[in-house]
């Protein structure tokens, strides 16, 4: 079988999902050990049985609905390669919207740019595969970044993330959100928490079916852990830090209100890709 017969194959098993024809290149490209480019590049080129026989169960997994990222084992975000597993939510896109915006509230700051100022210091609170930590990181390597999760596994896969992509400014620790940080403080705290609520028919949809619970659901409307986070983030803090979430399409006037009850000043909502509320912050005075 040709590449270009193997794809042609594909999109016709794949037909009615979301995306038949870029999962089909992702996971061929994957098993090939080559770009999506080369896909085009050498449609004639003939495949092996192996990769036949791999490029076959990967499509049936697809079929039945196991997301990309965790039948490659990885999924690109900001400007890095990142290897995925179920114990962990699968980084998208949206969330890039957060990273962004730290990152400007980080280079704008004027006391965080003060000569002989301390290193900027970073929490990333349920780090999962480390992404936001990563990515923050990356882009600020002047910075001290700590990413904490109270799965080992993901605290694990986090690290493992760090040294694939090189980045040696962020450490990872393992942690029920504030538990095992006592003593230390920020002048950002950045998290995406669990944010679905527990009855939502969100959770019987598509990729996130497969993704874990624990990571992706909290009570309270989903509001549960966000509220955990704004009522101790103040002891975790240093004066004029930074606490931002990311958070779902209908939360951003609740988390906005928590925020400003709980006495942050600057706080403000910022829409996503999609031009959904996605992202809130606010600067502890």
């Amino acid at each position: 079988m040709r590449i270009d017969q193997a794809l042609a194959w594909a999109v016709k098993q794949l037909e009615g999902g979301e995306s038949p024809s870029v999962d089909a290149k992702v996971m061929l490209a994957d098993i090939l050990g080559k770009s999506q480019t080369y896909l085009f590049t050498w449609p004639d080129k003939t495949l092996t049985p192996s990769q036949i026989a791999e490029f076959e169960d990967a499509i049936e997994r697809r079929k039945a609905g196991e997301p990309v990222a965790y039948i490659i084992g990885k999924r690109d975000f900001w400007t890095l390669s990142l290897f995925t597993s179920s114990h962990t939510l699968i980084p998208r896109p949206d969330t890039e919207v957060l990273v962004e915006h730290v990152i400007n509230w980080a280079t704008g700051n004027v006391s965080a740019n003060t000569p002989n100022k301390p290193p900027l210091s970073i929490c990333d609170l349920g780090t999962g595969t480390g992404a936001i930590a990563l990515a923050l990181a990356s882009e600020l390597p002047q910075a001290s970044v700590i990413g904490v999760d109270f799965l080992s596994d993901a605290v694990a896969l986090a690290k493992r993330n760090a040294n694939s992509n090189k980045i040696n400014n962020a450490r990872f620790m393992q942690s029920d959100w504030f538990s095992a940080l006592r003593g230390h403080t920020f002048d950002i705290i950045v998290s995406n928490p669990p944010y679905i609520d527990e009855t939502s028919p969100y959770l019987n949809e598509g990729d996130v079916r497969f993704e874990p619970k624990s990571a992706l659901t909290s009570g309270d409307s989903g509001l549960s852990d966000i509220k955990h986070i704004i009522s101790h983030a103040s002891t975790y803090l240093n004066s004029n830090g930074l606490l931002a979430f990311e958070h779902g399409f209908d939360q951003g006037d609740a988390v906005k209100a928590l925020l400003q009850t709980s006495g942050f000043v600057n706080v403000k909502t910022i829409k996503d890709y999609g031009n959904n509320d996605r992202v809130t912050l606010g600067q502890w005075p």
